[in-house]
């Protein structure tokens, strides 16, 4: 505030701050975001052919970046391998919704069994660095199990309703295929021999043309979910509890790598 020449009071407006000082909440720049998903791709493939001890430099090398630009992204290793964990749960459970759109359920929930795999023969090269990294995140692992299985009952549910498949299946049966499909994944052609397993496994799930889809579902979605979840809502432990002492859906929740839910192929000596 001054006064003018008549000893009025002039209230003045604050001074406006530089252009330069006036930006914009923006976006992360496009190219960030290219990088990032270059590192990722670049660390997955490193991996998964050499360990998870390859040089961050090489990781970089391959992703066409410097290693500043890793560390600005991933500032240690267990920031990328968990990254990497993220990203690959993410692709998976998305790929339900992208299947459905663009095939029958039947052949979507087929295609998808097949990523499945896909995704253990990744997680197997990548176990040991995943069990430390990831391995004490409780919350990490669950959201990751539950995404997977509602992907799972997403494509049951689709392909029951389309007369893809028959309806007295249940989603634990397909978990216990797919767990014992990857049990013993030793050797340099398990990935195609699995890959053979799930096309038979669907072949015997398909409606034939002279049959008719008659008998409903055992159970409800819901109460499928929560048996697969960790038996909750009421539902009754699987029975291979009994047997083993380790609930199915507990390990499951826990994602790809950390139980029954498509645990990793067990390597040969």
């Amino acid at each position: 505030m001054r006064a003018d020449g008549e000893g009025r009071s002039i209230v003045q407006a604050p001074p406006e701050p530089p252009n330069d000082m006036i930006r914009p909440m923006r976006k992360p720049r496009a190219d960030g975001q290219r990088n990032r998903e270059r590192l990722l791709q670049a660390a997955k493939l490193a991996f998964t052919e050499l360990g998870t001890d390859i040089g961050l430099d090489e990781i970089a090398r391959r992703a066409d970046v410097g290693i500043g630009t890793l560390y600005r992204h991933f500032p240690t290793r267990d920031a990328i391998v968990e990254a990497v964990y993220r990203r690959e749960v993410e692709q998976l459970a998305g790929a339900a919704e992208s299947l459905l759109a663009s095939m029958s359920a039947g052949d979507a929930l087929q295609a998808w069994m097949r990523l499945c795999i896909d995704y253990v023969a990744t997680k197997t090269l990548m176990a040991s660095a995943l069990a430390a990294t990831v391995g004490g995140g409780n919350e990490l692992r669950e959201k990751s199990g539950r995404r997977i299985i509602d992907a799972m009952l997403l494509l049951v549910d689709r392909a029951m309703a389309g007369g893809d498949i028959r309806r007295d299946v249940e989603p634990a049966d397909l978990l216990r295929a797919l767990r014992g499909f990857t049990h013993d994944g030793a050797g340099p052609h398990w990935q195609a021999s699995v890959h053979r397993l799930v096309d038979i496994l669907m072949d015997g799930l398909r409606v034939r043309r002279d049959e008719q889809a008659t008998s409903g579902p055992s159970r409800t979605r819901a109460s499928a979910r929560a048996e697969l979840l960790g038996g909750v809502a009421g539902v009754q432990p699987d029975p291979v509890r009994a047997a083993t002492g380790r609930d199915v859906a507990d390990r499951a929740a826990g994602g790809i790598d950390d139980g029954d839910l498509l645990a990793p192929a067990q390597r040969g000596p």
